[in-house]
């Protein structure tokens, strides 16, 4: 077995592990100040807004020697406004000009074509306007809305609203940390960004809901025993998931980060970089939420239950007291009926040893 496979089994049965959920205010911590440099650099900078959204024309060139800086400073001066010029298979130019109307684009083409040295006519020219942008904008703000009332629907349903509220809380987070992205590199936002966002919110959750259905099976039945408190379940729940979210994350971000750093970086595609950013910073973002903010969020929203407080204080109660005797409270044959199948607390470093359970080597929640 691999190196990394028998780390992912040890963590599974709990003789190693991280301690997510006790040090869950530093992750806190880390998750408000990413944020808020995200909504300062969406406030101080704002989002560099495509064609699609802003309204403008598309001008593109026959083959010509003329060079892509070169083209922005032209067509810049020729407009009036920032241009953004792509290199194209074929030799020529795709030159970009938001805010620009049917009778300046004339003005517009008859300048490059004399700027370029290339026939007029042999310039093509696409409008778009800003209203066909608006929908768009709408449209997709429309379909994030509904978006996260599906999900907080469901998983109220199918595990319960304190996971819901959870997860809800880490897609926004998701959201405004590549957004924020946006904003502080000066990347396009384009109708493939929306696709991009959507996309890693469908991740987001995906990762999120594998460690909650390994927590829902693990918490059956808590409240009938006295050994490990609802907080230290899920933090098993975290470790016994964590290679799996690392080698889904990584396979994920492989073909995403081709796209973003040799096919937009070296090869000079930059149209890929305005989805594969989104998808790229989204990726990183939703399995960094569902391990260090979704869970631990629960285990916060759990642990205010009344039920789950009297199991906490019956727990300390009772290792305070074996402490007392020199005893060890996961010793005690007359614990509650999910004794066996409750998976025990991860060690506070990796590489901790420590006393499994009996009955460890079953599968959670399953007898």
């Amino acid at each position: 077995m691999s190196r990394l496979g028998t780390i992912g089994a040890r963590l599974y049965r709990g003789e190693v592990g991280y301690d997510f959920i006790g040090k869950r205010k530093l992750w806190y911590g880390v998750s408000i100040l990413i944020t808020i440099t995200a909504i300062v650099g969406l406030v101080v900078s704002g989002l560099n807004m495509g064609i699609e959204f802003k309204g403008g024309a598309v001008f593109t060139t026959p083959k010509t020697s003329t060079t892509v800086s070169e083209a922005e400073d032209l067509a810049t001066e020729a407009s009036g406004h920032q241009a953004i010029v792509q290199k194209l298979g074929n030799g020529g130019l795709r030159i970009q000009i938001t805010e620009v109307d049917t009778a300046k684009s004339d003005q517009i083409k008859e300048q490059l074509s004399k700027d370029l040295d290339v026939p007029a006519e042999k310039i093509a020219a696409d409008l778009v306007g800003p209203s066909w942008g608006e929908q768009i904008a709408n449209k997709a703000w429309t379909g994030l809305g509904i978006f996260m009332v599906l999900v907080v629907v469901y998983l109220a349903i199918a595990f319960e609203w304190r996971m819901a509220i959870a997860a809800l809380v880490a897609l926004i987070h998701d959201i405004t940390i590549t957004v924020g992205i946006y904003a502080l590199v000066g990347f396009e936002v384009t109708p493939g960004t929306v696709i991009g966002l959507l996309t890693i919110l469908g991740y987001s959750l995906y990762d999120t809901v594998v460690v909650f259905d390994s927590l829902k099976e693990s918490t059956v039945g808590i409240t009938k025993q006295t050994r490990w408190t609802y907080s230290e379940i899920a933090n098993r729940s975290i470790n016994g998931t964590l290679v799996r979210s690392i080698n889904t994350t990584v396979v994920a971000l492989l073909p995403v980060a081709g796209l973003l750093f040799i096919g937009g970086g070296v090869l000079g595609a930059g149209m890929l970089n305005d989805i594969s950013l989104s998808l790229f910073v989204g990726l990183a973002a939703g399995a960094y939420s569902s391990i260090f903010i979704a869970t631990p969020l629960v285990a916060d929203l759990k642990e205010r239950d009344p039920q789950m407080k009297a199991l906490k204080k019956r727990i300390l109660a009772k290792r305070a007291a074996a402490a007392a005797k020199g005893e060890s409270a996961e010793d005690d044959p007359s614990d509650g009926s999910v004794q066996d199948t409750a998976p025990a607390p991860a060690a506070a470093v990796v590489g901790q040893r420590q006393q499994p359970p009996r009955g460890h080597g079953r599968t959670p929640g399953k007898r």
